[in-house]
């Protein structure tokens, strides 16, 4: 499998893309990167609440950010904190909610399109 940050960065370079040569709508770009930045900040702040023993974030918090668009960051996130990435049942609704996320993008994409 690709290294994460490969990863992320080969999504980012499809939505530019995607957005440069068929019409993605600019507005998904700057939800992609604010949903981003969001995800991977709550995963610091759960990296170092785990590490503090103090309150943390729930992973319901995480995902929702993630299928919000914030996966990208997420993926970065887990990569470079080394956090989440053994929990096997929170990759596996982490890679539901990356999958969700496509779709509804395409679905999103597809619907922004019909009404040009």
């Amino acid at each position: 499998m690709l290294p994460a940050k490969t990863l992320a960065a080969l999504f980012a370079f499809a939505l530019l893309f995607s957005w440069g040569f068929f019409n993605l709508p600019t507005f998904l770009l700057g939800i992609y990167g604010v949903a981003s930045l969001i995800s991977f900040g709550a995963y610091a702040k759960d990296k170092a609440a785990a590490r503090d023993n103090t309150w943390r974030v729930p992973e319901a918090h995480l995902h929702l950010v993630d299928v919000l668009g914030g996966w990208p960051g997420g993926l970065v996130a887990q990569d470079l904190l080394r956090h989440k990435t053994s929990k096997t049942s929170f990759q596996v609704v982490f890679w539901m909610t990356v999958v969700v996320n496509i779709v509804g993008l395409f679905w999103m994409w597809a619907r922004f399109e019909s009404r040009q």
